[in-house]
């Protein structure tokens, strides 16, 4: 069966599972993650309607936090705007697990948002769309990094750009052997990892061509030749890719660092059967494929990118085999204090001469 029947059975079966009583799905997401073309085959599927309202992380809590969760039934934060939020506001309800097709999810990404998003034993998140910092790498030019720290190679003198910015805080602390994100509810154990960063990345200061601060910037540093290996973002080096097919993005050995943006239910949501119907129906890996063309990212939905244009699935393929995709180290929640501290450090290694 072709992917297009496949598709095709799928909607006529969803079709005559609709609900006797649609709802309209108020749905608070992001921009890409709801296409038109999405949204009309699943209110064709389903019966219900959906009404979209574009926002970001900031807003969405904001919204929710000032209804005490109403005016929403689905909601897509990252998923470290959950837990905090929730224990502080309560402005989301529990998921229902037994109503989720877990089977369709990445199984290490589940189990890991799940984590995240615990509140006293209550599950309130499921991942949606994801993406990662890691490594760009020209592999005619710098074939030998593998991992954070050989951004430090001498033999790459002059030849490298990353950010003064948490994930470089994190990818180096990983790869040098610590867990930084362990050490979160610990302020002093977590200084004593930040201090042995900040002397690697003073050491590496004399390596890197430039501290990139836009993505205009590292695209062109890369694109140029100036520099020939990066951390960066995913996106960034599959688009790299599209020119010049040295270069690509790298999963690191120590993993890279992942976002997710989730599905949760607001408090005072009306619709959770629709909601509930959303989260199955575009977690399947055809409808999944059809919101990475759009957004850019995948999805947490399992083999969608068997389904996207032959260029990106080669580029993700390559940049994430299996084991890499259940090796990523998935963002926490981030303390207050620790926020503080990662300032502090990063304006030391910019003084540093």
């Amino acid at each position: 069966m072709t992917p297009k029947s496949y598709l095709t059975c799928t909607v006529a079966l969803l079709v005559l599972a609709a609900p006797a009583h649609a709802d309209t799905l108020r749905l608070l997401t992001w921009g890409g993650y709801a296409p038109d073309a999405v949204i009309e085959k699943f209110e064709e599927a389903t019966g219900h309607t959906v009404e979209v309202t574009l926002s970001n992380n900031e807003e969405m809590v904001a919204k929710l936090r000032a209804t005490g969760g109403g005016g929403f039934d689905l909601a897509q934060p990252s998923q470290d705007r959950i837990a905090g939020p929730q224990a502080e506001f309560g402005i989301y309800k529990p998921i229902d697990m037994s109503k989720i097709d877990t089977a369709q999810i990445t199984p290490s990404m589940l189990e890991a948002t799940k984590a995240n998003t615990t509140v006293d034993g209550d599950v309130y998140g499921v991942p949606h769309v994801w993406g990662t910092s890691g490594l760009i790498v020209n592999a005619a030019e710098a074939g030998s990094v593998a991992d954070y720290t050989d951004l430090c190679n001498e033999d790459l003198m002059g030849k490298v750009t990353y950010r003064l910015k948490r994930p470089t805080l994190i990818g180096f602390a990983f790869a040098m052997g610590l867990d930084p994100f362990a050490a979160y509810g610990d302020t002093a154990a977590y200084q004593d990892i930040l201090d042995q960063v900040e002397a690697k990345l003073v050491e590496c200061k004399p390596v890197v061509k430039a501290y990139w601060s836009g993505g205009d910037e590292l695209i062109n540093l890369m694109r140029s030749g100036e520099t020939v290996a990066a951390m960066a973002w995913d996106t960034g080096g599959w688009k790299l890719n599209t020119d010049n097919p040295d270069i690509n993005f790298v999963a690191p050995a120590s993993g890279a660092l992942g976002w997710v943006d989730t599905f949760v239910l607001p408090a005072q949501g009306r619709a959770d059967d629709a909601a509930y119907d959303w989260i199955n129906f575009v977690m399947q890996p055809e409808i999944a494929a059809m919101i990475t063309e759009e957004a850019g990212n995948f999805t947490a939905s399992q083999g969608a990118d068997e389904f996207v244009n032959d260029a990106l699935k080669a580029q993700y393929q390559t940049s994430f085999p299996p084991e890499a995709v259940d090796n990523i180290r998935w963002y926490p929640p981030v303390p207050a204090e620790i926020e503080r501290i990662e300032g502090e450090t990063l304006d030391r290694v910019q003084a540093a001469s």
